[in-house]
């Protein structure tokens, strides 16, 4: 994989990240170059988003505190993308790098998620 960056595209709008550097990340990199993975996300907490990934990816755990664009595997099948934060035990799997309108694309309710190896045009 020459580049690091990958695209995550929330209710029609889309948003850069960058892949964090652990076996997870690669797995989901390498999932992605089958193609753009779309997943239903619920809200929950009021903080984060969840869904199943569908399959495990190889875990990393360690106690963090995450932050808004906080990308996590949490027990190694379930996507939580986070919009406020919260302390516990995750692998993280990226960080959105441009924050701009992210919590307003989350909204308060559920929400469907495509995450890709290229800008959707």
């Amino acid at each position: 994989m020459d580049t690091h960056t990958f695209y995550l595209t929330v209710e029609g709008v889309t948003f850069p990240a960058t892949f964090a550097d652990n076996q997870g990340a690669e797995a989901l990199a390498d999932l992605l170059t089958d193609g753009p993975l779309t997943l239903s996300l619920e809200d929950y907490g009021g903080f984060e988003k969840v869904g199943s990934l569908g399959q495990s990816l190889p875990t990393s755990n360690t106690h963090i505190t995450t932050q808004s664009g906080d990308i996590v595997l949490y027990q190694g099948r379930q996507i939580v993308l986070f919009y406020g934060s919260n302390s516990w035990s995750y692998t993280r799997l990226g960080r959105v790098t441009d924050l701009t309108g992210w919590k307003e694309a989350l909204g308060q309710s559920d929400v469907t998620v495509t995450l890709s190896l290229t800008a959707p045009h």
